[in-house]
């Protein structure tokens, strides 16, 4: 509550006020909040589901089908000529080149929470470039599930060991799940989402609307992560089924107040990780 405002003065935006707040309260400053902190991210992580669940929301299917040449091709570009920077100066600073790659993808991915709520503030998520911005976010969600299956990879060439290389499921197989879970939202976006929704609206009871629009958001969340997909993905793309509903303006007012109050924490939750000592020393 002070540090935000402090921070939006000096034209910092709220983002990093949260941060500042958050290292300040956190283990390594005033140890106001202690370091288990892992619970508290994981409710916190709710927040950046629910603001992708709002930003599908306002993203027909027709919108995000003309997006595709910015979400394949520019994201593309980005995480492929980003890694490769990274990991040929990862390979001059002296690790194996398994290593570097790993280093180069990892440092090639942004985060989606930081990025979007700073074009929104600025009000710049509208633009081209903001909407260019989010394609290759969107991109990068994606491609997390393809950059694990790499890293195991290296992980195997690297040590000789096949623990994390052979034991999961064949490609064919998780790419089959992949896509049988995305159709799965789809279908019950339609068949069985939009029902309930005129169900519960004809009962003129608010509070199930909202608990309603938050099973919605938990759940697709719930079978992403099942499948191994970003639950943020699976709550953007439920946003996107309901997009073109009526109940599209009835689920915004519901599900903002708790993605603003969740996203604080999660930022507050970011910032007390900070550990200014362990920067210093390397």
């Amino acid at each position: 509550i002070v540090m935000v405002p402090i921070a939006k003065k000096l034209g910092l935006g709220a983002v990093l006020g949260y941060l500042f707040a958050g290292s300040l309260l956190g283990p390594h400053v005033l140890g106001l909040v202690s370091d288990e902190h892992e619970n508290v991210m994981h409710l916190a992580e709710f927040g950046v589901i629910m603001m992708l669940f709002l930003i599908g929301l306002e993203l027909r299917p027709a919108v995000l089908w003309k997006m595709r040449g910015p979400i394949f091709g520019l994201g593309t570009l980005q995480v492929l000529l980003t890694s490769f920077a990274f990991f040929l100066l990862s390979l001059v600073s002296g690790p194996p080149w398994q290593s570097s790659i790993a280093i180069g993808l990892t440092l090639a991915m942004s985060s989606t929470a930081i990025v979007i709520k700073t074009l929104q503030e600025k009000g710049a998520l509208k633009t081209d470039g903001g909407e260019a911005a989010f394609a290759v976010l969107l991109f990068q969600d994606i491609a997390v599930i393809p950059i694990l299956a790499v890293f195991a990879f290296l992980a195997y060439s690297l040590t000789g060991s096949n623990e994390t290389f052979a034991s999961d499921l064949p490609a064919w197989l998780q790419t089959l799940k992949f896509f049988g879970a995305i159709l799965g939202v789809v279908l019950a976006g339609k068949w069985i989402i939009r029902p309930t929704f005129r169900l519960v609206l004809g009962s003129q009871i608010h509070e199930l609307t909202t608990a309603l629009g938050l099973v919605v958001v938990l759940s697709t969340s719930a079978l992403m992560t099942y499948v191994g997909l970003s639950p943020a993905l699976g709550a953007f793309l439920a946003g996107v089924v309901l997009a073109e509903s009526e109940y599209r303006h009835q689920l915004e007012s519901d599900i903002e107040p708790f993605k603003g109050l969740l996203l604080g924490i999660f930022f507050i939750s970011v910032g007390s990780q900070i550990n200014f000592a362990l920067v210093a020393a390397n």
